[in-house]
């Protein structure tokens, strides 16, 4: 992949493709060719060592073997030299196969055994490039695979000699000589145009590769036994005191670390989850009391009232159960870097870490400034993380040459900021952020230059930012001709709604070095192709597109998203993540790594509740100790396999305990299910091997559960039409899902991949396919996030929630309330959808591996929004009773007032034991409790309406926001005042509950001392919503007179309740002992 071929747009519908190169640039760099000889077995170069010596495979004759054809032959051949028949010694980086001696100074763990074999998916990935695909494609590489029958070789005989059979006639061994066709692969069977010359046994050089019962064997349990034997001594004597310095022991505590998990659960202590758990419990007794009271004992006198707030009260406890319980069993987890990099990095050889596609999202650049998303690339270039594991494709789904521009801007500083980052190991590496820490930048700092290059370094930074404002007001005003690049091309994305697809490699293997001649990470623009008459799915298509796009370029085993302003905070973010991906104990189990939401530029009162601390600490937490927590939409790191539709791995159940004694036809007499199940177990199989087949010279692998729309299976259906049904008509993108670890194919040049990545983000391409569906990023709701999370778990997979101590990653939040509430707003409408849809958790996914728990979490997720009737009725009841003088219950009796008091005992210390496992402040809790309320009545209400008029009737609606200015001050966005439709509801309730107040205290004064009673558990009532709704209030009134809000409030109350108290006294009238005597016009006489 160059990163100097210039911008590539085109339409694979329209057979068009256009190479659009920079000024100054006159042709794309060739590609690094390797020098070295040529390996005598499949004719590819022998390749270097990580020391740039040449690869040596054999150290009695040297010769010419590459590392895959060594391998190999250790692995499936016959283990020895074609030229000297010396056995083959096991390198380092290289896994362990029978009849390998031990050797001290070989110390490979992650390759001592190995879990999962890729070669046989590399195979049949280069099969499926090979085949034709149904709408006749041709694959890029040339000379497929032609399968030959094994020959009829003599096997060993264990070991033992046979009276009957020749010595020299116990073993053949197969010698490949010569051969001059050059392959992709080494042959895993003989060619038949090779000759073939089989030669006896000799046991001096072959004993060993005959594994078990050998003496190499021997000899390697009892090493292997010894160094047990040691290590167990070591940690009886308590640590490394009885560690001597012999060169056979040196390597044992490594070993020992190495072998250490990667991560491990932490559980709350029991001192603080019981008393919590506990009173959960009594709260659901205590509750079932309350509503039997309130059921059997209605008010008469206010009948409609007390019925409807029984309603709104069972829907609160209702909903408080499906959030309750998927907290029952919280969890934390730690993680351990040190024994990934012992692990993983090995000193002298290359890095056996994953690689990462980190996928970046943006949309219009007037709304997403630049400049904030060129600090996110920067702070994912610079993360610490093998360099050639790493790449960035940035998604501008606007087509905005600005975007573009600032992106090969972003590019060039890049090439200074990277190696500065890593230089003096700086944190965060977001330059905005770094800059304006107000921190001692010189802690920890020692080394002499530090500060001279950070003057300089910031400079640099500072003419960086007038560049990209520049570019920013330049784009203010679009020219009439539209966009032109620097050569006078025409920007191919001017209409945004109509133009191809346009990728840009911008930093790259031959085209991405800093200043200190170092490789950078990959970097790539990509604009998918737009159409009219097309539907794009929003966001969730565009992250389909990157999807394809990376499989097609670079095809990590992984991928990580993030929003444009989302930038990595710690730059071991991925390092953490893998920790729990390439766990080898639950890596295989989990589909994606969600880390919490952290914001920047929140003051420290957090009014609005933006940082959803409560979410993100104490329900993630709880989720977590369950299936995993739900994707949130940003700063999650993916296993490529599991967004492609495909089920969990089954873990494989312990054999069971059976005896021996009993003759099996008592067993199956005892077990009539048992052939049953062999039944099964041998049909399923059969039905896997045959999902195996070779058509046409290649073989294929066929997923289950590719069927018809109708749910049949096509008997005459190939397996490359059910792949292609399922991933779109890409011979190279249906050839890299089969490679489940990933990894690019070979023999494909740069040319022929960029023309298919083209292929793969036009805008007809996820036509009649999976896409949207069962794989990728789910289409049908706006929040794509939930849902998507939602199919994988009901795939049977598991997520991780990752907590690091230094926060991940850092994001920008609203300030204000209107764009606050705008973001709920948009939020409540996607689980509104997904309510509506199919994929509603109420009745979707059963049968596979969703457990109850989780499920009950998103059930929460998804009908939360129509809390918001019972919410806003219940809101009301108080202004409504203080007008009326009647309330929602009778007058209590003692044990009436003991439940009603019990209950409210409950729900606060739920809330208290609930901040004291989690850490969580009460400042936290109240303003997750008021905004609640605030969003309740507000955004959740609008939702509902909004999200049955766009499913059941088809009309889209939106609310439109006019801003007002605010204060010029560090946090004057806060204040900013911003009218919109959403603040009609909560303004209703505080003006309601405000007059009600004031009339329910005038009437007390009137009727005497005997309402004042009655009247204070209807001003708790309403007090309680009004403080509730304060944040809102103060968010209303705003601070432009600098006088507090409650001063306003307050005085407002006090000044009714002294003009009523002025009325009801009126002290101007003369006052008089005895009674007023008048005429009544009556003659008495």
């Amino acid at each position: 992949m160059e990163a100097s071929a210039g911008l590539v747009a085109g339409s694979h519908n329209r057979n068009e493709l256009v190479v659009i190169r920079r000024d100054g640039e006159s042709g794309p760099r060739p590609l690094q060719q390797l020098s070295g000889q040529v390996c005598q077995i499949c004719g590819d170069d022998v390749g270097l060592t990580v020391d740039g010596d040449l690869f040596v495979a054999c150290n009695e004759c040297a010769f010419p073997i590459c590392r895959t054809c060594y391998e190999y032959e250790r692995r499936e051949g016959n283990q020895v030299c074609p030229q000297c028949k010396t056995r083959f010694k096991r390198l380092k980086g290289c896994p362990r196969v029978r009849g390998d001696e031990e050797e001290d100074d070989v110390d490979d763990l992650e390759n001592e055994f190995e879990w999962g074999d890729d070669h046989d998916s590399q195979y049949m990935a280069e099969a499926m490039l090979h085949g034709h695909m149904s709408y006749g494609r041709q694959g890029y590489i040339n000379n497929p695979h032609v399968a030959h029958p094994l020959p009829q070789v003599p096997l060993l005989t264990n070991g033992e000699m046979v009276d009957d059979i020749p010595p020299e006639h116990h073993a053949l061994v197969p010698s490949f000589m010569g051969g001059g066709g050059k392959r992709i692969h080494p042959l895993p069977f003989p060619d038949s145009n090779l000759p073939v010359q089989p030669r006896s046994m000799d046991p001096s050089k072959d004993l060993a590769a005959y594994g078990y019962g050998s003496v190499a064997w021997k000899e390697r349990m009892e090493s292997w036994r010894q160094k047990q034997e040691k290590l167990q001594m070591t940690r009886s004597n308590g640590g490394d005191k009885g560690w001597d310095n012999k060169d056979d022991e040196s390597d044992l505590p490594l070993m020992d670390e190495a072998r250490q998990p990667l991560s491990r659960k932490l559980p709350f202590p029991s001192s603080k989850i019981n008393p919590y758990r506990m009173i959960i419990l009594i709260r659901l007794v205590v509750a079932g009391f309350f509503f039997h009271y309130r059921v059997t004992n209605p008010a008469k006198d206010a009948y409609p009232l007390w019925l409807i707030s029984v309603i709104c009260e069972i829907w609160f406890a209702v909903s408080w159960i499906l959030d309750q319980f998927p907290k029952w069993l919280p969890i934390e987890r730690e993680t351990y870097l040190d024994r990934l990099s012992l692990r993983y990095e090995k000193e002298g050889q290359p890095s056996q870490l994953a690689s990462v596609d980190i996928f970046v999202s943006t949309v219009d650049p007037m709304k997403e400034p630049p400049l904030i998303t060129a600090n996110t690339v920067l702070s994912i270039l610079a993360v610490d993380y093998p360099v050639g594991k790493v790449s960035c494709y940035v998604s501008d789904d606007g087509a905005a040459m600005l975007t573009f521009e600032a992106l090969s801007e972003t590019s060039e500083f890049a090439k200074k900021w990277v190696p500065f980052c890593k230089k003096f190991n700086i944190e965060p590496r977001a330059p905005e952020w770094y800059f304006q820490q107000k921190i001692d930048y010189l802690k920890d700092k020692v080394h002499p230059s530090f500060v001279k290059e950070r003057r300089a370094m910031k400079r640099e930074y500072e003419e960086f930012k007038v560049r990209i404002n520049a570019l920013v007001a330049k784009a203010q005003k679009v020219p009439e001709e539209g966009w032109t690049m620097q050569d006078g091309t025409p920007w191919p994305g001017n209409n945004v709604r109509d133009h191809p697809g346009m990728i840009q490699v911008f930093l790259g293997q031959s085209g991405g070095h800093d200043i200190d001649g170092n490789e950078l990470p990959r970097l790539v623009y990509v604009s998918r192709e737009k159409r009219p008459g097309f539907n794009h799915h929003k966001k969730a298509g565009a992250m389909n597109s990157l999807v394809r796009v990376s499989a097609v370029l670079t095809n990590a085993p992984y991928l990580l998203n993030v929003d444009c302003d989302h930038y990595f905070n710690n730059s071991k973010a991925i390092r953490e993540a893998m920790c729990f991906m390439m766990d080898p104990l639950i890596g295989k189990q989990v589909c994606y790594v969600q880390f919490p939401q952290r914001f920047d530029g929140i003051d420290r009162h957090d009014r609005y509740a933006n940082r959803n601390v409560v979410f993100f600490d104490i329900n993630m937490k709880g989720l977590d100790g369950i299936q995993g927590p739900i994707y949130v939409g940003t700063g999650c790191v993916f296993r490529r396999q599991a967004l492609y539709g495909t089920d969990a791995p089954k873990k494989k159940k312990p054999p069971n305990r059976t005896c021996n004694c009993w003759p099996k036809w008592c067993c199956c007499c005892c077990c009539p299910g048992g052939r049953k199940k062999k039944a099964a177990k041998a049909k399923q199989e059969k039905k896997r091997s045959s999902s195996k087949i070779a058509e046409n010279g290649a073989l294929a692998y066929v997923p289950e559960g590719i069927k018809e729309e109708n749910g049949a299976e096509k008997p005459n259906m190939t397996a490359e039409q059910k792949l292609e049904k399922k991933f779109g008509q890409s011979p190279v993108f249906v050839a890299s899902t089969l490679l489940e670890n990933g990894g690019t194919l070979k023999g494909a040049t740069p040319a022929s991949l960029l023309k298919e990545a083209i292929h793969v983000i036009s805008c007809g391409y996820e036509d009649k396919t999976d896409w949207g569906k069962e794989i990728g990023w789910i289409y049908g709701s706006v929040t794509e996030d939930i849902l998507t999370g939602f199919k994988m778990h009901c795939h049977g997979w598991r997520s991780i929630y990752c907590v690091p101590s230094r926060t991940a990653f850092k994001g920008s939040a609203p300030l204000n309330l209107s764009d606050r509430l705008h973001q709920v707003l948009r939020w409540a409408l996607g689980s509104v959808e997904i309510f509506l849809s199919k994929h509603c958790p109420l009745w979707y996914g059963y049968g596979g591996g969703l457990k109850w728990l989780e499920r009950m979490s998103y059930i929460n997720a998804t009908i939360y929004p129509w809390t918001s009737i019972p919410l806003l009725a219940y809101c009301t009841l108080p202004a409504v009773c203080l007008l009326t003088g009647k309330f929602i219950t009778p007058e209590l009796s003692n044990v009436a007032s003991l439940w009603f008091l019990s209950l409210f005992i409950c729900i606060f210390a739920t809330g208290i034991l609930e901040m004291r496992w989690s850490g969580v402040g009460i400042d936290d809790w109240w303003r997750n409790e008021q905004f609640w309320v605030i969003g309740g009545v507000s955004s959740h209400l609008f939702a509902v309406f909004q999200g049955l008029l766009k499913v059941l009737a088809g009309i889209d609606t939106n609310f439109t926001v006019t801003s007002k200015a605010g204060d010029d001050e560090e946090f004057s966005e806060l204040y900013t005042f911003k009218w919109t439709t959403l603040l009609i509801p909560p303004t209703t309730l505080l003006i309601v509950n405000f007059i009600g107040v004031v009339a329910g205290i005038s009437n007390a004064i009137n009727n005497g001392y005997e309402s004042w009673g009655p009247l204070f558990g209807k001003l708790f009532f309403s007090f309680w919503v009004i403080v509730h709704l304060y944040p809102f209030l103060k968010g209303l009134v705003g601070r432009q007179n600098r006088t507090p809000t409650i001063v306003i409030v307050w005085s407002i109350l006090l000044a009714s309740i002294f003009s009523l108290l002025w009325v009801r006294i009126d002290p101007f009238l003369p006052k008089s002992d005895g009674p007023l005597l008048e005429e009544c016009g009556l003659d008495c006489n």
